[in-house]
């Protein structure tokens, strides 16, 4: 395995872990507080609201009975 390789498979692993939508939903915070800081907003709300969210939806989801 070449070390490029190696390094992608470590980063999607540290990155994604168990749950890719909580490392979804948070790129797409970043991406929304980007957004709204280009057009003047004060977008400091916006991450802690995004990583709590998808905090409690991980949540949710693992404590769901079957």
């Amino acid at each position: 395995m070449s070390a490029a390789r190696g390094f992608g498979r470590f980063c999607y692993e540290f990155v994604v872990g168990d749950d890719w939508t909580v490392a979804l939903l948070v790129v797409a915070g970043i991406g929304l507080t980007a957004v709204l800081a280009h057009h003047g907003v004060a977008a400091w709300w916006c991450m802690p609201l995004v990583v709590t969210a998808s905090l409690a939806l991980s949540l949710v989801r693992a404590t769901r009975r079957p």
